[in-house]
């Protein structure tokens, strides 16, 4: 009876330590990790374990509705479509130790998709149906990572981020706080009729900065700030006597710029820096509810951007705008420890590079004088999407009018001295000097509006490999200082072109397929082998330039007008050429890789190393490596789509 009883009780024992071993595994994943205990005790107590040798099917399309929800425990499982199971085009994927499948099928009670394959000798945990949903029910970390998958983790990760900075500086800092928690003293308004001197003096009352003009309705007509009357007294022509008997309606700022309550503290600082004014409505249904104010982001320490761009903005010298380019390192690496998304920088990075460059131009005009000839500085590639990081170089180009090619060749002779002048002062600025001479400097790139037309045609007329690639760099395009009117005819003509001609879609979806994401069939990654670069993959040419060409290629076959690769990919869902589920994923994957690089980036500055977007995987955490395999492959599905859908 005593044996009998012991032999219970070891086995007791046994099952114990058997689900405290399973539990302490679980914990280093997510998103077990999240699970409230007991939740995560009734995962591992209705679980069971088996064995999978390797190259046996775990479950294929065949088998009818998923009963099952799978946790590989040890070993790996590899997931292909049967019917591409042959391509080396993304069909083919590898979940290993710690991950789970297959929850879409689950979710939508039918079977898998894709044949889950033991890739070696294989230990997977089993949870029935019944207890999944269950299970389900009970824990909102499970239930949110089993329908959101990838975003959940993100969101792990963002907050871990975020969570760190309000350690440091406090949570107040954070950079989507809602400007309705800014605003939060009654707007100082009046009529259109008030008199400019009654205006000034209940703004003095009020110890404010603006005053809204406002209808009846309290709709915004326009607002007079500090700044507007320091103007007027400063002028030496103005009767000041006589402008402050005026009606306020004469001196204000019509239309005054404004955003909706739930826009961040992050908005307003943008809209400061792009437009330079120093303060921005709150409006609702028409009706004003508040101003932000420098003042208001300053309080809050987020005014960093502003002063910043106005600094530069100002420069007297090119030495100036040189030493700036530390601040702007030190601002990014402020906002990445702030949990800014990977969007919001490089849109900061991007403003600021704009504001450097009309500046140097400036001061190249006031050093060789006006040549006589009304231009556009054109940009193209990361920073004419908008995309640019901390490791750039110069990729631009001259636009110009002229009526024949006569009085274009004389203009590029004016022009060129003055190019190849702020090419020089940009490269002093950080502004790398282009290796492939893709530079306004360059007399190929100094053009007026028709050879630029002529140009993008040639692109998609003579589909050569240099034109392949000259199409992947200059039809991202955006002007940055002088008449835009130029470059928008230049990108309508080149939309109306490509789309228009299917052979050179088929050709740019090649080209767009020649960056293989770095994902194997049978590992994690796949690095290089040999050389400098061993062990490591690029995290720009192998994740980022996927999504770019992929977008592009899809945005000009469909007339989309967008040049930055998020906005092309929004743009195309509205218009379902991408399905809304599969262009939220690349959205999200892109911000990711995007932030890793940034993050590289950072830390490669404060070692004082060179630039470099190649990766060592195994740097990475746990967390960190699994979503950036998944962002890969989310790379992958779309290399596949445009493979599939251009029969290649």
């Amino acid at each position: 009876m005593n044996e009998a009883k012991d032999i219970a009780q070891a086995g007791k024992l046994a099952v114990m330590q058997n689900v405290r071993g399973t539990m302490e595994f679980l914990q280093k994943y997510p998103p077990f990790n999240q699970m409230e205990g007991a939740h995560l005790a009734y995962l591992v107590e209705n679980c069971r374990l088996r064995f999978y040798a390797a190259g046996e099917s775990i479950i294929k399309p065949e088998n009818g509705a998923v009963e099952h929800f799978y946790i590989v425990k040890q070993g790996r499982v590899v997931g292909e479509r049967p019917q591409a199971a042959r391509r080396d085009d993304g069909s083919t994927f590898e979940i290993a130790s710690g991950e789970c499948f297959p929850l879409a099928a689950l979710l939508g009670e039918r079977a898998t998709r894709t044949e889950h394959l033991a890739g070696e000798d294989t230990f997977c945990l089993l949870l029935d149906k019944r207890a999944f949903v269950k299970l389900f029910t009970l824990s909102t970390a499970f239930r949110d990572f089993a329908l959101r998958g990838v975003s959940g983790l993100l969101d792990q990760v963002n907050q871990q981020v975020q969570a760190r900075a309000a350690e440091t500086l406090g949570a107040q800092y954070s950079l989507e706080t809602p400007l309705s928690e800014l605003a939060v003293r009654q707007p100082v308004t009046c009529g259109p009729a008030l008199p400019l001197r009654e205006a000034v003096r209940l703004m003095h009352e009020q110890q404010v900065g603006s005053i809204v003009v406002v209808s009846p309705e309290q709709r915004p007509l326009g607002i007079f700030t500090l700044r507007d009357l320091r103007g007027l007294v400063a002028d030496p022509t103005t009767d000041i006597g006589a402008e402050l008997a005026r009606p306020i309606a004469d001196a204000m700022t019509q239309a005054p710029y404004h955003l909706g309550p739930q826009a961040t503290a992050f908005d307003a600082a943008i809209a400061m820096t792009e437009r330079h004014i120093a303060h921005v409505c709150l409006v609702a249904d028409e009706r004003l509810l508040g101003v932000v104010s420098e003042r208001d982001l300053f309080s809050l320490q987020r005014v960093d951007l502003v002063h910043l761009a106005r600094t530069i903005r100002h420069a007297g010298r090119v030495e100036t705008l040189s030493a700036l380019r530390s601040d702007i390192r030190q601002l990014v690496d402020r906002m990445l420890a702030h949990g800014a998304s990977s969007t919001q920088i490089t849109h900061l990075i991007t403003l600021l590079n704009d504001h450097t460059v009309c500046r140097v131009i400036e001061l190249a005009l006031e050093a060789l004088g006006d040549p006589g000839i009304a231009f556009t500085w054109l940009s193209f590639g990361s920073e004419g999407r908008r995309e640019q990081t901390l490791h750039t170089d110069q990729d631009n180009g001259m636009l110009f009018e002229a009526a024949d090619a006569v009085e274009a060749a004389e203009a590029r002779r004016r022009l060129l001295p003055l190019a190849e002048r702020i090419n020089q002062d940009l490269a002093r600025c950080g502004f790398s000097l282009c290796k492939g001479q893709i530079m306004a400097g360059n007399p190929q790139l100094c053009l007026s509006r028709a050879e630029w037309t002529r140009r993008f045609s040639s692109f998609v007329r003579e589909a050569t490999p240099e034109n392949l690639l000259g199409s992947s760099i200059f039809f991202d395009l955006r002007a940055i200082w002088g008449p835009a009117e130029g470059c928008e005819q230049v990108r309508r003509q080149m939309l109306a072109e490509v789309a228009d001609n299917s052979a050179f879609q088929r050709l740019m979806a090649e080209n767009a397929l020649r960056q293989r994401p770095p994902v194997g069939r049978f590992r994690d990654f796949v690095v290089a082998r040999k050389g400098a670069e061993k062990d490591t993959l690029d995290l720009k040419a192998q994740g980022l330039t996927p999504f770019v060409d992929g977008a592009r290629l899809l945005a000009l076959a469909h007339g989309v007008e967008a040049v930055g690769t998020l906005e092309r990919l929004r743009r195309l869902m509205e218009l379902e050429v991408i399905d809304a589920q599969d262009g939220a994923a690349y959205i999200e994957a892109y911000h990711f890789i995007q932030l890793v690089r940034m993050q590289q980036h950072q830390q490669q500055a404060r070692q004082n190393l060179p630039y470099g977007n190649r990766l060592d995987p195994d740097s990475l955490n746990h967390l960190d490596r699994r979503i950036l395999r998944e962002s890969f492959r989310q790379a992958q599905r779309l290399q596949t789509s445009l493979a599939l859908r251009y029969q290649l």
